[in-house]
């Protein structure tokens, strides 16, 4: 049976969204999956708008755009908004914030609300909250194994300081979502384990 896993990452400039995205395909490529990874952002850059999209499958890509994904990471509102109704249903949603808009929730999807950039800024550093949302996905869905991540952020970040960094905001991620079930929502309806 084919898995197709189809991922939208969404924040401003500056936030690690696309480096996000290279450590997913990264980690998929070396779990043995096909993988591709298209960047897309503003002329801006740096507080523009920046995402981009990320496929994993376990057959060949025809395709790296993802107009239909599965799985979306919002850094911000304007991302959650802008790409919130092209979900698939059963999909899930990581939102940076400590709740969703009221008139953003969809009982079909499996939503998390979570202040990732506050957890971050307790480890050291805000600029790891993109690898504290990557532990809470890989936590939430058992995407891909911890080991092919790890090695990706090894090849990935050069200085030790960050690599020391960001392994521990991949772990806070991660207990984040085994003792927050409570963050899990849609509504007043909790959505844990579903």
């Amino acid at each position: 049976m084919r898995k197709l896993t189809e991922i939208r990452i969404a924040g401003f400039g500056g936030q690690g969204v696309l480096m996000l995205g290279q450590v997913l395909a990264e980690a998929g490529l070396e779990s043995g999956y096909e993988v591709s990874w298209l960047p897309s952002y503003g002329p801006e850059m740096r507080s523009g708008t920046s995402n981009c999209h990320v496929r994993i499958s376990t057959a060949a890509i025809d395709s790296p755009l993802v107009s239909r994904p599965n799985v979306l990471l919002a850094f911000n509102e304007p991302s959650l908004r802008k790409f919130l109704p092209a979900m698939e249903p059963d999909g899930v949603v990581l939102y940076n914030a400590e709740s969703l808009p009221k008139d953003c929730e969809r009982a079909d999807l499996r939503m998390v609300a979570c202040d990732f950039t506050r957890l971050a800024d307790e480890l050291g550093s805000a600029k790891v909250a993109n690898i504290v949302m990557l532990g809470a996905l890989l936590e939430l869905t058992a995407l891909l194994e911890p080991e092919p991540v790890t090695a990706a952020l090894r090849r990935s970040v050069k200085s030790q300081r960050w690599l020391d960094l960001d392994l521990a905001a991949l772990e806070r991620g991660r207990e984040e979502m085994r003792h927050s079930g409570e963050m899990v929502i849609q509504g007043d309806e909790y959505l844990w384990g579903v």
